[in-house]
């Protein structure tokens, strides 16, 4: 099995457990009880604070700052709080993510997610698996991202609202209410306007399970319960999404007019 290769002039703190096969790059920096799993990347210039545990075969660019303070004024430093990472994460260069801001808990990034320049992701989120991050896409603190969700560059999320997996979130817009899961939304004032047909059908989701959520966005704007539809995975998840706790409420509709969800 080949042994990690670390640059001459790269910082490691004797307290960091560095995986097998992991590379670590010209000048960068890797904090006091940080672990790095199997065959990462870490680029030059590249920060891993203190208390981040980074899990297989993860690249971060150059100049990305994982695991620093959350920006929050109430914050003690000397609290011990985590950024935990899964494995086939990428983090271009100039990504941050930031710390969690209560005793022993975490900011936590799921598996294959993939983080283009400049994106930040707030104390405290919960980011699932196989979500882009487009250009200076942002997360606010305590987020929650389902899993699949694409960002579009320079959208901001504000702090405690939920995004549903499967959602394609419009760039250059700001998020203040919950998007539901397997949607699309955008526009001035933001509402949501269709189902992310292109996404659902690329992750196998077609057939009767389609057709399912096009009668269920249908019955969501018209106001009509969702009892009646067949109970498919895609549906459950849907309601159970629903009957959680929102802190900032939920987007409604555009009026599509002609636009409608092919069946």
């Amino acid at each position: 099995m080949t042994s990690s290769t670390i640059h001459p002039s790269a910082i490691i703190s004797p307290t960091a457990q560095i995986g097998q096969g992991t590379t670590i790059g010209p000048y960068a920096i890797v904090g006091e009880q940080v672990v790095i799993g199997k065959n990462c990347h870490i680029d030059a210039h590249a920060i891993i604070h203190s208390h981040v545990r980074m899990g297989e075969q993860n690249r971060v660019h150059a100049n990305a700052v994982i695991g620093g303070s959350p920006q929050d004024l109430s914050f003690n430093p000397a609290l011990t709080s985590w950024v935990e990472i899964g494995d086939h994460n990428e983090f271009r260069e100039g990504v941050t993510i930031s710390r969690a801001t209560r005793e022993n808990e975490a900011t936590r990034i799921g598996n294959h997610c993939f983080f283009m320049n400049n994106a930040h992701v707030a104390h405290d989120c919960l980011v699932g698996n196989h979500n882009i991050f487009a250009t200076s896409a942002t997360l606010g603190g305590h987020v929650q991202v389902g899993d699949r969700v694409f960002f579009g560059g320079g959208a901001m999320v504000h702090q405690f609202c939920r995004i549903g997996s499967f959602a394609m979130i419009a760039g250059v817009i700001g998020i203040r209410k919950d998007v539901l899961p397997y949607t699309l939304i955008g526009g001035s004032p933001v509402r949501h306007y269709r189902l992310n047909t292109i996404g659902l059908r690329r992750a196998g989701i077609s057939g009767e399970r389609y057709k399912a959520l096009s009668r269920a966005f249908r019955c969501l704007k018209e106001n009509k319960p969702l009892s009646d539809l067949s109970n498919t995975a895609e549906i459950a998840h849907l309601k159970e999404w629903l009957n959680a706790v929102s802190k900032r409420g939920i987007y409604g509709f555009i009026d599509t007019g002609k636009i409608k969800d092919a069946d």
